[in-house]
């Protein structure tokens, strides 16, 4: 073994605004590049594609508000549905923390549903772009989780397993109590690491295959493996909530199998609605 543990204890707070005493936090920071990394690639796939900027503005201002509602009404309804319905002005509270992942992704595939609406675009066409980039996205917003020292592992004896100085739960168990922190996997990190290569897989057959596949295709090869990985990392993953531990698989997990089951199915029909090679017919573009 190289290393026994990793300390890891950063702040989550880069640095505070003078005069209004309001924190600038890698979280936020995170979030803002998830955003921003993820419009400078779809403004590469829409000038490719011959789409417009104005488009693209259209459809960031939908995913931006799409994902936001989504995780927030996700973490509130997967999470914590009895406490916020008790004080259901809670849910506004989004400062406070609270975000699921799986929430965004229903966030997601609502706005551009709704974008497609509007728009007349295909709405086959925008999934498989699309997932190019949210990858990407993900991977920043699990950086951010790092940095804040949250949705940790297991315990573990791995040489690279991280002791979580400032994970809330660790503090209150252990480091306040004057007990050594245990060690766990960095399950952030794994997750960072998929989703950075699944980002280059996606691009690479964006920018080579996307005129061999069926429509959907790609969409559905994203949450195959997505939340394929995400179903597995639960294994290794603290559980979020204090009600999923009598359960056989935890919130995560089966909130993964439906894409799993999505993802199976638009790959299986994905060559019965043809390519993009051939040109898309109007009347095909306005009802897909």
């Amino acid at each position: 073994m190289i290393l026994n543990y990793i300390t890891w204890n950063p702040s989550p707070e880069i640095f505070t605004i003078p005069g209004i005493d309001w924190p600038v936090r890698w979280y936020g920071l995170s979030w803002a590049f998830a955003f921003i990394g993820s419009h400078f690639i779809m403004n590469k796939i829409f000038k490719k594609e011959l789409r417009t900027e104005k488009q693209l503005d259209k459809l960031t201002v939908y995913i931006l508000v799409a994902t936001i509602v989504g995780a927030r009404l996700g973490h509130c309804l997967f999470y914590g549905f009895k406490d916020y319905m008790a004080h259901p002005l809670d849910i506004l509270k989004v400062y406070e923390g609270g975000l699921a992942s799986h929430g965004g992704a229903i966030g997601i595939l609502i706005g551009m549903w709704l974008y497609c609406r509007k728009t007349k675009e295909s709405w086959l066409w925008l999934f498989d772009r699309l997932v190019v980039a949210v990858p990407f996205a993900s991977m920043s917003i699990r950086i951010g989780n790092l940095m804040n020292s949250e949705i940790v592992g297991k315990v573990t004896d791995v040489a690279w397993a991280f002791k979580f100085m400032n994970c809330d739960e660790d503090k209150s168990n252990y480091y306040e109590l004057g007990i050594d922190v245990p060690a766990r996997h960095p399950a952030q990190l794994y997750e960072a690491i998929f989703y950075l290569a699944l980002f280059g897989l996606m691009f690479f057959l964006w920018k080579t295959k996307r005129e061999q596949f069926g429509k959907g295709f790609m969409f559905g090869l994203f949450c195959v493996l997505m939340f394929t990985q995400r179903f597995f990392i639960e294994f290794v993953k603290e559980n979020q909530e204090a009600f999923e531990g009598g359960m056989a698989l935890n919130m995560g997990q089966i909130l993964s199998l439906p894409f799993i089951v999505i993802g199976l199915v638009f790959m299986l029909r994905a060559n019965k609605l043809g390519g993009y090679g051939e040109k898309i017919d109007s009347s095909i573009t306005s009802t897909n």
